[in-house]
């Protein structure tokens, strides 16, 4: 007789996996409490805001003296969650949320009163993960039309939230599930330290704006692994103050590609380093891997690496801009530009709608150093089309490159 699988089975099986894990990484882990929203008063009809029961079951979570405590949010219902903040810091080592059912947004009316910008906050949390087959639909659509005209909804001053924030958070693990038509970005990791997401499906339409994918900004130790990224802005965006990030096998498109950036804005210091990008391929997107930093900031963008890259119709698919300027922002004309150097390109391969397909624009006086190019070839996507590459006081080697980058400076 064989054996039949049951969400309950799975959620068990899961459970035992991650604990296993945690258990060789921390021996000294035994014992694990349960709670679930459903024992607090969620309905998860998709109707009711199950709000209040969540931040219940939250505050037993947080509190439980137990080793690990596990919030389950089940299958087969939706929820629906209006803005809240799960807060630490919590008693427990490790806080499980295992996401098998769905937690959708309310409509845009739902958020008036709140002063947050985000859905779904997560703060000063040690020990979080989140992971499961559930969808997390932010129900986004309403606020991409104009969003600051007509009547703004009080306390938003026309900002959409965005969907999932983690600030604060250390040893954060995010996995497996799906995250659908957010107002504005997917998630975003402020202050963080060692985090791990992988496996998850980021998605929204290509003209939906501002809908970034993954943002991460002042964290460290972080790596984004084995995920499909389609959305309207960045797949990825690293920002000021983040350092050690490791991206690998990502799937990006629609979209605005792998962004270092931008930074120095509004004159800001800003740093960014050790940026690892392998192994990721990049679908008709706006652009493809950039680094983008605005004049008259400082600082640094350093030892950034893009290797074993794939191009498919991409649009502008390498570009370093220490020019960076786009429709809305007050543009310096001043000397100082952030420095940007140790930059890598590596094993990168396909083809482009555009025929500029390698853009090194950058500063006058400060410059880029040590550009690194091997075995970059890109090609052209539309029949009869030469492509070329541009650079502006660039300096660096190149070998193996097509189009020829015979205008990098050594």
């Amino acid at each position: 007789m064989l054996f039949k699988s049951t969400p309950m089975f799975d959620i068990m099986k899961l459970l035992f996996s991650v604990l296993m894990v945690l258990s060789m990484l921390t021996p000294g882990l035994s014992s694990t409490t349960t709670f679930n929203v459903l024992k607090y008063g969620a309905v998860g009809d998709g109707k009711t805001n199950d709000s209040p029961a969540f931040l219940k079951a939250w505050t037993d979570v947080c509190q439980s003296n137990s080793d690990v405590s596990q919030l389950i949010i089940p299958a087969a219902r939706t929820f629906l969650l209006k803005p809240i903040t799960f807060a630490g810091p919590c008693k427990s080592k490790y806080i499980l949320i295992q996401l098998s059912g769905n937690i959708v947004a309310p409509t845009k009316s739902g958020f008036s009163g709140s002063h947050l910008n985000t859905w779904l906050g997560f703060k000063s949390i040690n020990g979080l993960a989140i992971s499961g087959k559930g969808t997390i639909d932010g129900q986004g659509s309403a606020w991409w039309k104009q969003p600051c005209l007509g009547n703004p909804i009080p306390g938003t001053e026309c900002r959409p939230p965005t969907a999932l924030t983690f600030n604060r958070c250390y040893r954060l693990q995010l996995k497996g599930f799906t995250s659908i038509n957010p107002p504005r970005s997917h998630i975003t990791l402020t202050s963080c330290k060692k985090a791990i997401i992988k496996n998850l499906h980021l998605i929204a339409p290509g003209e939906s704006p501002n809908t970034d994918g993954i943002d991460i900004s002042g964290s460290r130790d972080i790596q984004v692994l084995n995920s499909f990224i389609g959305t309207g802005d960045d797949c990825i965006a690293v920002s000021a103050g983040s350092s050690l990030i490791k991206i690998t096998g990502i799937t990006c498109g629609p979209g605005h590609g792998i962004s270092i950036g931008s930074l120095g804005g509004s004159g800001e210091f800003d740093t960014v380093e050790d940026v690892h990008v392998k192994n990721c391929t990049l679908t008709e997107t706006l652009t493809g891997v950039r680094i983008k930093t605005i004049k008259g900031g400082g600082g640094f963008a350093r030892r950034i690496s893009f290797e074993g890259i794939r191009f498919v119709r991409a649009n502008n698919p390498i570009i370093i801009d220490q020019y960076y300027c786009v429709n809305g922002m007050k543009c310096e004309t001043k000397d100082q530009a952030i420095k940007v150097s140790d930059v890598t390109f590596r094993g990168i391969t396909g083809t482009s709608l555009m025929d500029k397909v390698i853009n090194l624009n950058c500063d006058q006086n400060v410059g880029c150093s040590n550009i690194v190019f091997e075995k970059v070839y890109i090609a052209s996507a539309v029949p009869g089309m030469k492509v070329f590459s541009f650079c502006h006081n660039a300096h660096g080697t190149a070998s193996h490159v097509k189009p020829s980058l015979n205008c990098l400076l050594k």
